[in-house]
């Protein structure tokens, strides 16, 4: 195993911001590698290979949804979208896009930490995993199609097993509800956001799971939701 630092491209053309994560990352390890626009940004992504993109969306060449569908072209590495952009639409498009994660700006120094460290935990290769995945006291194999809470078996609807799966395989990241309607309910029932609440809501009440402190599923509001790690920091969503 290389004993490398990891390292994080910040794509961000504010020169105080790519200070501030400049010194917060470098205090807890990282290699930074920075970019004040787009194309500087892209082609340092292709030479260096980052272990993970924080990207701006406002920057001067490009918009910063370009910048991550061209990186989408050739590199599955994490992005971190980091914008004063707060709406959920922007959001959606670029979770939807092949972003791993969003965060608005202005953000807690912990927080956008707690993520990276998330993100940089995740797999790879697809970004989902296969095996049991654990969340504090809950786990979920996926190869068995098994969930238990406490080492007890928990009984699922098809439909609660299939969200809570499809949060299970990426750990930690944002899965939008248009994805998780368009992959369960199928493509008709994208804007259903009703049939998933429910199923949502049942899925919490087994797992005892509080919507305002989750200690499982976490929602991020009119976004999507996320499976919480066990060692995530937790907060308010």
């Amino acid at each position: 195993m290389s004993d490398r630092p990891q390292s994080v491209l910040v794509i961000d053309d504010e020169a105080q911001i790519r200070m501030i994560l400049r010194i917060s990352l470098t205090a807890h390890g990282y290699r930074v590698l920075e970019a004040g626009s787009g194309r500087e940004g892209l082609a340092l992504a292709a030479q260096a290979r980052p272990d993970l993109l924080v990207l701006d969306l406002g920057l001067p060449d490009m918009d910063g949804k370009d910048v991550l569908d061209e990186l989408r072209r050739w590199s599955p590495m994490p992005v971190l979208v980091l914008s004063v952009r707060a709406g959920d639409t922007e959001k959606v498009l670029c979770l939807d896009g092949g972003a791993n994660d969003y965060v608005t700006k202005p953000f807690s120094i912990p927080e956008f930490l707690a993520r990276v460290r998330v993100l940089l935990r995740a797999p790879l290769a697809a970004g989902q995993v296969d095996g049991p995945v654990r969340c504090g006291a809950l786990q979920v194999d996926l190869a068995a199609r098994r969930v238990s809470l406490n080492n007890g078996d928990i009984a699922l609807t098809p439909k609660e097993y299939a969200v809570l799966a499809a949060l299970a395989r990426q750990p930690g990241r944002v899965v939008t509800q248009q994805q998780l309607l368009k992959d369960i309910w199928g493509p008709t029932h994208v804007e259903d956001s009703h049939y998933l609440r429910v199923v949502v809501g049942h899925l919490r009440q087994k797992l005892g799971d509080d919507p305002a402190e989750p200690q499982y599923i976490a929602t991020e509001a009119g976004i999507g939701y996320r499976l919480r790690e066990q060692s995530q920091e937790q907060g308010h969503d």
